[in-house]
């Protein structure tokens, strides 16, 4: 199979994440200190740790075939860059967000107001799509102080638990888009490429793995068709009789999701010792 280029996150949770999505995926990267690329040993790939900013701009070039990248970062810079897969970490959104004691009721709030912001592109597209016209202050990194300052009346920016907002004296007020990371593709690569596939049939196996569980449990006979009504698994669930007369054990797979919500419902409809254990991999 060809030799594929992915770029991820230099440094961060974003950085984390993709290695450990990687290593569960079976591909094992030596990333020693400090290194800018690094071949995978056992897959063809090869890493490339870049400055999140960066990334968009190598993917159009096709410096590298693939990326792990933030939605939110995907959207701001990167222009006609599809996304082949969701990848449900990193999740952040970028709002717009002004002094606690500021009063807002709506949009309008926002005419004539100067916003500091990371993201113009994605700003700008906002307040033009609700007829706002606002001034839009550039700011490359700490964009919360900017208020503060007196740089500001608002701003927008990532926000993921909204720890930072709160230490600022600010608060949300609007939420422009709801963001993870994904994997995108560059628009020179042909997407029929074996490898790629092949990398995306194993992050897929992961990431369904990650939002399903394997429950067993045991029902009196006289009680399965009650429990198995209530169970929404792949397909028919297993049912294997047990060394006690009238007793099965039900095995199936279920969205975690799902599982809490009928918890107390499966113990009603008749289910014992039911057991709940995590997938490592999971394809269809």
């Amino acid at each position: 199979m060809e030799r594929l280029k992915i770029a991820i996150q230099k440094s961060g949770r974003l950085h984390d994440d993709s290695i450990k999505l990687m290593k569960e995926a079976g591909i094992s990267i030596n990333n020693g200190k400090d290194q800018l690329k690094a071949p995978a040993t056992n897959f063809p790939l090869e890493v490339y740790y870049l400055r999140n900013g960066d990334i968009p701009k190598y993917l159009q070039d096709g410096v590298v075939d693939l990326a792990i990248i933030g939605e939110n970062l995907l959207i701001e810079k990167g222009n006609n860059i599809e996304s082949a897969e969701r990848l449900k970490f990193s999740k952040c959104r970028v709002c717009i967000a002004v002094p606690k004691g500021t009063e807002y009721k709506g949009l309008q709030d926002l005419e004539n107001k100067r916003i500091a912001t990371s993201y113009p592109n994605t700003l700008r597209s906002f307040l033009d799509s609700n007829h706002i016209n606002a001034h839009i202050h550039v700011i490359n990194g700490s964009v919360e102080i900017a208020p503060n300052i007196g740089l500001s009346e608002a701003i927008c920016d990532i926000v993921s638990s909204g720890s930072t907002l709160f230490k600022n004296n600010l608060k949300e007020v609007e939420t422009l888009l709801k963001s993870e990371a994904v994997l995108a593709v560059s628009p020179k690569l042909d997407q029929s490429n074996e490898t790629f596939q092949e990398l995306l049939f194993r992050l897929r196996g992961v990431l369904r793995a990650r939002e399903h569980k394997y429950v067993l449990m045991n029902v009196q006979e006289n009680n399965l068709q009650e429990v198995l009504s209530l169970l929404p698994g792949m397909k028919s669930p297993t049912v294997l009789p047990l060394a006690e007369s009238g007793w099965v054990s039900v095995h199936t797979v279920i969205e975690e999701k799902r599982f809490w919500p009928m918890i107390g419902k499966l113990k009603s409809a008749g289910a014992e010792g039911i057991l709940v254990s995590s997938i490592e991999k999971m394809f269809l």
